[in-house]
């Protein structure tokens, strides 16, 4: 991941080239789309003409959706959308106006003849909606903007991949070339999708578990990047469901793999670079604050980066994922990782799991990064060794428990995102601590067993 990267020229569709698109019946359908809760589009096949009629005629709506899309759960579970204060029977799951975000419109390679575009999910009164998840990001980054600052960000995203039952690779495929040719015509497919929905990846490869792989992306702007990830997690699923094969992003999709979001990450101003080496090779002031901020942040936004009770299965010994909240020079065992050198000099944050909603992880990573300048957060020394043995550091959360009370409790977290927004997301932390009690495990029946 580079941090002096500068955006790929995008080639995204302006309106007019979709009119163009239109008339000469290449693009017969628009689909608007609204990120949910968990960062998985939910939207629906338009006309593309009434797409266009729609926005001409209406200024700056696309139609309606049900607004309970925002409450659900991942098996879009009505039960738990009952429970918020945005939704439910007593609200009569009303509709939510989409208003399209017309910087984001582009072709849909694997599906010929669609052209995409992300919305932002309006009110009756055309107020956006504060709990949706480009609005909580959008939000943090018109603070930031406020206090003159740019944050450019890149994600790096790991995932197991399957054909039937087995990992497509047998053993640790890390940095590997001599992968099954399958495998390999899979990545070809996949960086050429990805390249023809203006989405490219920066690298693809191996990792470290069987059937685990990593695609990461050049740096960016950050609505841009989370946008763009959407559509990476929708074509990865058509590619891999094209060759028989199946995506798994689980964080800890069994009790010795661990699968990472991390989100590189830098701070500029005024065209520059701020985490930048100095001269004489010290932090910058905005870095040192900025990893203060965070350190002493993110725990109290825990559901927005960990949201499921399976996300802080992946926090184990030496797993390459955090135990503590610490940070380091180059250490990969480290809740925050500095990372780069001279004006590439950025911070990796390494605690969100592939389960993680990009959009939700960007802007808690702002509002701890806005805390640490307003407050002039000093970080605590880099670790020096070994980061799991750092008990100087707090844990992280043991627990979605433990996570939901330290974010329903947080002065921060209110004064960050207001109490509308720790009450949205903390119904759906409790939805899911809830299904997961009600639940009865293979550990508890083998356990259980009598003949054992």
């Amino acid at each position: 991941m580079h941090a002096t990267d500068t955006p790929p020229r995008t080639g995204l569709l302006s309106l007019g080239q979709l009119h163009d698109a239109v008339v000469d019946l290449h693009i017969r359908t628009v689909t608007p789309v609204v990120p949910d809760m968990h960062g998985l589009l939910r939207g629906k096949r338009l006309d593309a003409n009434l797409f266009l009629d729609q926005v001409k005629k209406q200024g700056d709506t696309a139609g309606e959706m049900c607004s309970y899309v925002l409450t659900t759960d991942r098996r879009m579970t009505v039960s738990a959308a009952s429970r918020y204060p945005l939704t439910g029977w007593h609200h009569g799951f009303g509709d939510m106006s989409l208003q399209p975000d017309l910087d984001t419109i582009r072709f849909m390679p694997h599906t010929p003849g669609v052209a995409l575009v992300h919305c932002d999910a309006v009110d009756t009164n055309g107020k956006r909606l504060g709990s949706a998840p480009r609005e909580l990001l959008r939000q943090q980054l018109d603070l930031l903007k406020e206090q003159g600052y740019e944050i450019r960000i890149g994600w790096e995203s790991e995932f197991l991949l399957h054909h039937g039952p087995r990992p497509v690779t047998r053993h640790n495929a890390d940095y590997a070339l001599n992968l099954p040719p399958k495998l390999h015509d899979f990545f070809h497919s996949l960086e050429q999708a990805l390249f023809n929905a203006e989405t490219p990846a920066e690298a693809i490869k191996g990792e470290g578990a069987p059937g685990q792989l990593e695609v990461t992306f050049r740096y960016g702007e950050a609505m841009r990047a989370c946008d763009n990830y959407t559509v990476y997690r929708q074509t990865l699923q058509h590619v891999a469901e094209q060759r028989g094969l199946r995506v798994n992003f689980m964080a800890a999709p069994s009790d010795e793999v661990g699968n990472g979001l991390h989100l590189h990450l830098s701070l500029w101003k005024d065209g520059e670079p701020t985490f930048a080496a100095p001269h004489d090779g010290n932090r910058s002031q905005p870095l040192q604050y900025a990893i203060g901020g965070l350190l002493k942040s993110l725990p109290d936004l825990a559901p927005l980066w960990a949201p499921v009770p399976n996300s802080y299965k992946r926090f184990r010994p030496h797993s390459f994922a955090p135990l503590y909240m610490n940070w380091g020079d180059d250490h990969r065992g480290c809740a925050l990782r500095m990372t780069g050198h001279g004006r590439g000099r950025h911070l990796e944050l390494r605690m969100a799991g592939a389960d993680a909603n990009p959009y939700l992880v960007a802007a808690a990573a702002i509002a701890g990064i806005l805390r640490g300048h307003r407050e002039k957060i000093a970080p605590p020394p880099p670790c020096p060794g070994d980061a799991y043995r750092d008990y100087g550091s707090a844990r992280i959360h043991r627990d979605l428990i433990e996570g939901l009370r330290a974010f329903m409790s947080s002065e921060f977290a209110i004064t960050a995102f207001g109490t509308s927004v720790l009450h949205h997301y903390g119904v759906a932390a409790q939805h899911e601590i809830d299904v997961h009690r009600e639940r009865v495990t293979d550990v508890e029946r083998q356990r259980g067993d009598s003949r054992a």
